[in-house]
Order: structure tokens, then sequence, then C-alpha cells
């Protein structure tokens, strides 16, 4: 019999960073992974780091503490995770009036700045005037999602933390607590299971009979290899739209869409724009679909087409370089920014995922859930 103090489901951002913690705090950690080579949302991510967004007290804490974190987290994890300061331009659309879309900033911790064409034109040169109607500008952070991800996991490690390959398909409980987890290969036993599936969470969650209002879209974009063009700014739209499709497909009435899982496409939105790593290769796309059943095969030839014709209108020199088209489940709530909590009715199980800008939340409140576990003082 193989016992932990902690089980950790996912190593995506959240599971690694989460293992990372628990084990700095002594614990006896293992973290579970289906794949081999991690093909998630993690790693298909802009890696961007929103500092501004936070709309509460607390989530503007969180932002200030992981500003600072991020500076200083390469040093600790002995890896370089490639964290720098960034432009973040949010496009605004010919249709739009550049006014009303401001305005629906008003709620962030930090105001945008308002350009006109020609300034946004001068920050980014790549983009194509004929296109927008002005842009936002905003202070961004940015990092290597794969190389801070594998940071941490390396740290993980050299703590004395265990890795396996293999998928969580069930739980043991014993009455209302939960007493470990049992994969495709072996049974394992822990005082604690968290749980950090990302957009595979409601699954497991729903296999083994538990509700949590969580949810996960179907995104796609496109990975370059190095390029010699430069894309001097993160350029993301300045509309809303994938938060608005969010929640309205989390209200009661919809409930019963993700009751019985299908492959039909119920909408589709894309959020054209792009960030270009150290390295030179550069991440664009991207597409954001709600269908119900995560195992559903999304179309790669029309996905891929769609987004370099829409990359084709706004930064033209970009839509046909040489790239690869992926997919991953993206995981979102509708109750908050994140999940990070004890799962209602049930001892030795937790929940922590659905954040909504997981590199500036996931680092920091990942160290406080440790903490609080550990009994040492958290820090915020």
């Amino acid at each position: 019999m193989q016992n932990y103090d902690w089980i950790v489901i996912g190593a995506g951002i959240t599971g690694s960073a989460l293992s990372y913690e628990l084990a700095k705090q002594g614990f006896k950690v293992l973290l579970l992974e289906k794949d081999q080579n991690l093909d998630n949302a993690t790693i298909y991510s802009y890696g961007g780091l929103a500092y501004w967004s936070g709309t509460t007290e607390l989530t503007r804490k969180l932002c200030q503490e992981s500003k600072e974190l991020h500076r200083n987290l390469s040093e600790e994890l002995d890896t370089d995770t490639e964290f720098r300061d960034i432009d973040l331009l949010l496009t605004i659309d010919q249709k739009s009036d550049p006014n009303l879309v401001l305005s629906k900033y008003n709620h962030f911790d930090l105001k945008p700045q308002l350009l006109d064409v020609k300034e946004s034109c001068d920050l980014e040169p790549l983009l194509n005037p004929n296109a927008i109607n002005g842009s936002l500008k905003l202070p961004h952070g940015h990092v290597n999602p794969e190389k801070i991800n594998l940071g941490y996991q390396k740290a993980f490690q050299r703590l004395g933390g265990e890795i396996a390959i293999e998928e969580a398909t069930n739980f043991f409980q014993k009455d209302q607590k939960v007493e470990g987890v049992k994969t495709n290969k072996n049974n394992y036993y822990a005082a604690n299971t968290v749980i950090c599936a990302g957009g595979l969470t409601r699954k497991l969650l729903r296999e083994n009979n538990i509700k949590i209002p969580i949810y996960f879209t179907h995104a796609q974009l496109i990975k370059t290899p190095p390029t010699n063009l430069k894309l001097r700014t993160l350029i993301m739209s300045a509309n809303l739209e994938r938060l608005q499709m969010e929640a309205e497909f989390t209200t009661p009435e919809n409930e019963q869409l993700w009751q019985k899982p299908s492959s039909k496409l119920l909408t589709s939105i894309i959020d054209t724009g792009g960030v270009q790593f150290l390295d030179g290769s550069i991440c664009m796309g991207q597409i954001s679909q709600i269908i119900t059943d995560p195992n559903a095969q999304v179309d790669p030839i029309n996905s891929e087409a769609e987004i370099r014709k829409n990359m084709a209108n706004l930064l033209p020199s970009l839509a046909n370089l040489s790239g690869t088209w992926h997919n991953c489940l993206v995981a979102f709530t509708n109750t908050k920014d994140f999940l990070s909590e004890k799962i209602d009715n049930l001892e030795g199980i937790h929940l922590f995922s659905g954040f909504t800008s997981p590199f500036v939340y996931v680092p920091i409140l990942a160290r406080n859930f440790a903490n609080y576990y550990g009994g040492t003082e958290v820090i915020i």
C-alpha cells in the first residue's frame, strides 16, 4: 500500500505549482499526470500575466503579491521562467465605439490607456491599420508556460516529490471521506487529494457522482517555430465575448446541456491575437468553443483555416507562417475567478482549478494553500 499526505491530480501549472508548494511544507506528495508529454491548456497558453485584472480587494492583492513572486521565481526554482514585462494591446474592431469598449474595463484595478489607430500601429507595427478602430494598452507580464511548468516539477522532485504518469480514474471513499485515488495502473492512498485536472475536472468529478460548477471550452491555436518577424506586444481582442459566452452557458437554464455531454457545437468565438516568445516562436489564435463532451473531435482543417483568415486581417504578416495547430480544454467556473476549496460534504478532497488568469493567480494561491495546510502564515 502506497501512502501519501497529498495526492495531486494533473501536472499543468496548477498541479505542478501546488505539488511544489506542498512539498516545500514537508508533506509527502504524489503528482499524477495521464500524459507522458503534456498536451494541455498550460502548454498551449500565451503565458500572459494580467496584473491589472483584479476586481475585488482580494484579487487586487493577489495580483500584486503575484507580481513580486514572479520576479523572484526563476531564482527560487533554479530555472529561467523568461519572466518579463510586455505591453498588452487589446484591439478594438472597426465596428465598435472605442469609448464604449473602454468603459467595459472600468471595474478592473488598472484602467487601460485608449490608443487611436496610429498610436496602436506605432506601438505594434505588424498590426493592419485598416482592421482596427484603436486599442487599449495595459502593462502586462509574461512567462514561458512550458519552462515555468517544468521548473516547478523539477523543484518538486528535488524536494523528494514523486511524479507518476498514470490516469486517475476513481476515488477510494469511506462514508464521507475520500481516502485515495485509483489509477489505470495502481492504487494510492492519502490523507488529502486535490484535483487540478483543468478541463477534465468536470468529467472526473461527474464519473464519481460529485457535482461542482466547473466547465470547459475547447480551445484551438497555432504554434510556430522561431521566426525573424518581431511582434513587440501581446495582442488580444478588447471584446469580452469569451467571458460573455461562458456566462451564458453556465446559467441554470443551460445546466442541462452539461448533464448530457454531446459532441454538438453549441457556439464558437475567436479572439484573434498572439504573442512571441523569447526564442522567436509565436503562439497565435485562438478559437474557443462550447462542446459539452470533453472527448469531442474538433475539425483541425477548418479551425486552422479560420485562425489564419482572421490573422490575415489583423496581423497579415503572421497569417502564413508555418506552424502546428493544437487544441486543448480550458476550465472555467461561473461563480468566481477560480475554485480553491474543499468539496462540500466530503472530507479529504479539494479542488484547485478554473482559473481565469492562471499564471497570475496559481503561483500565489498555491503558496497560500500549502501554507495554510502546513500550518504556516498565509501571505495575503
